[in-house]
């Protein structure tokens, strides 16, 4: 009976912060909550990223759901990945029951139905959502390396092509501005320019380029254009609330490296975007990075460099970052020793691989007197292993937590209120819409045409020459087409020269809009 009531008593004391805290739920000995026994992570240490695990179906959602609603009451932005759709129902309140209220009466929780301000995404538009692209130009070649499968050559190669349409003045908006670059450059009239690149062979940007066509032929072109994703936009506050952004992803089995990657580019972006701000007593945003191990597979060493680097330096930005994911093994050493908030759901050692995937997660926490191991594979559904960061930087005692019950509705909003939240955001009218402005496409085509008209006319005057009788009077130079006037004047050469100097490429290679 003493061991219990010191483990109460160290869970107590271990958990009781001075300043503004996410309430998780209550510590669980013997089966029984503890409600005394709060499990709790200081609202000032959500900037220092976490991780929450699980094996499939153990709750690892509603736990998200749980904290970005104390988060959005708090004031404090959240960005999520909505896989399975199961998080629009946040945007609901709650339904009761006897059973759910019975259950937050046992760990202390005043439980109250309550919907949150969202805001629903679609990744380029595929789904139910306002339409969240990138350009190609911001995307950059290291993040579309990756989306593509390349090998280390080829992706050394992709941003040789950057490099020569940010030098041109060629901006690459969408998928057939890049494709038309790397025909120019494997093009008859483009081999100086091919020469120019040194390490640029005509075969390798030929793989490259069928790349992308296999790429196009996917549906990919939805996902890259203009207008494209402002991330300031995910930093909003609604009567007081945090805004929560959803974003959907239809299809995640077809593209699960596009997917992950253009959350990185979401994050890379904010990481360019926002301002030096140091420690402050809440972030700005917290960023729910799901289905983590699909970032992390097949990834370059310099890969996931950029990603540990990202992680380490978001947090003096304001940001959050909590990956989501089955296992810590599934997330790089030098990213998971980034994370100082765990919550860990049960895992099952069904195969050997499932055991080793185990033992790895035990050698992750601190010491305590639980044996890990046998626990993990005990937690119940809404149970986790808890261990947070406190407001010392210190880590919390281990605590077999029972998980506070979500307010908000835990099923997938209506259609019907998912098409009307849209239709009502002022973001739908700013992105619903598709633009497709000049850019490196329509300015080597017009060259292509030009060239074209201008071989043309002088053909016909050749032939016209042959077949006159007088002496042959002094060829006039063919008046230069409007395009070829554009390109040749003074002000487009100014131009393309500042868009080569105002392209500065940061982590992953993507491009600073500011």
């Amino acid at each position: 009976m003493a061991e219990k009531a010191d483990v109460v008593e160290t869970v107590k004391q271990g958990y009781a912060f001075e300043g503004a805290a996410l309430e998780l739920g209550a510590l669980l000995v013997d089966g029984e909550p503890k409600p005394e026994a709060a499990v709790r992570i200081p609202l000032g240490m959500m900037n220092r990223h976490g991780l929450v695990a699980g094996a499939t179906g153990t709750g690892k959602t509603k736990t998200l759901q749980l904290m970005a609603e104390q988060l959005s009451a708090a004031g404090v932005a959240v960005f999520a990945a909505d896989v399975k759709g199961d998080l629009s129902g946040i945007s609901q309140p709650g339904a009761g029951g006897d059973k759910l209220l019975a259950r937050t009466k046992a760990i202390g929780q005043d439980w109250t139905a309550t919907g949150f301000p969202t805001e629903f995404y679609a990744l380029g538009g595929q789904g139910t959502g306002i339409p969240i692209r990138a350009t190609i130009t911001s995307f950059g070649p290291v993040l579309l390396s990756k989306v593509l499968g390349l090998n280390d050559v080829q992706e050394s190669s992709l941003g040789l092509i950057f490099h020569y349409a940010d030098k041109a003045g060629l901006t690459l908006l969408d998928l057939k501005d890049l494709r038309s670059v790397i025909q120019h450059l494997t093009s008859d009239e483009g081999k100086e320019d091919l020469k120019e690149l040194g390490g640029l062979s005509a075969a390798t940007a030929g793989v490259i380029l069928r790349s992308l066509i296999g790429f196009a032929d996917q549906g990919a072109e939805a996902f890259f254009g203009e207008p494209e994703f402002e991330t300031g936009d995910l930093l909003q506050q609604r009567d007081g609330k945090g805004l929560i952004s959803l974003l959907e992803l239809p299809n995640l089995q077809d593209r699960p490296a596009l997917f992950s990657t253009f959350l990185m580019w979401l994050l890379a972006d904010l990481f360019h975007e926002l301002p030096e701000v140091g420690d402050m007593d809440k972030p700005k945003l917290v960023f729910f990075f799901d289905e983590a191990h699909l970032l992390f597979n097949d990834a370059s060493k310099a890969f996931l460099d950029s990603i540990a680097q990202t992680v380490r330096l978001i947090r003096s930005k304001g940001v959050g970052v909590f990956f989501v994911t089955q296992t810590p093994k599934d997330v790089p050493d030098a990213v998971l020793a980034q994370l100082g908030s765990r919550v860990q759901h049960q895992l099952r050692a069904h195969t050997p691989n499932d055991a080793k995937a185990l033992k790895a997660t035990v050698s992750t926490f601190p010491s305590s007197s639980y044996d890990l191991g046998e626990v993990l594979t005990q937690l119940g559904i809404g149970e986790a292993i808890v261990t947070v960061m406190n407001e010392s930087g210190a880590p919390t005692p281990v605590a077999w937590t029972r998980l506070r019950a979500p307010q908000s509705l835990m099923a997938p909003a209506s259609a019907e209120q998912l098409t009307a939240a849209v239709q009502a955001s002022p973001n739908n009218a700013k992105y619903s819409q598709m633009v497709d402005r000049e850019s490196a496409y329509e300015i080597l085509a017009a060259k292509v045409q030009a060239g074209a008209a201008q071989a043309e006319a002088e053909k016909q005057q050749q032939e016209e020459t042959k077949q006159a009788e007088a002496p042959r009077p002094r060829a006039q130079k063919p008046e230069k087409s409007m395009v070829e006037q554009v390109i040749g004047s003074s002000a487009f050469k100014q131009f393309a020269r500042s868009a080569g100097r105002e392209i500065v490429r940061g982590l992953f290679g993507a491009a600073r809009r500011r």
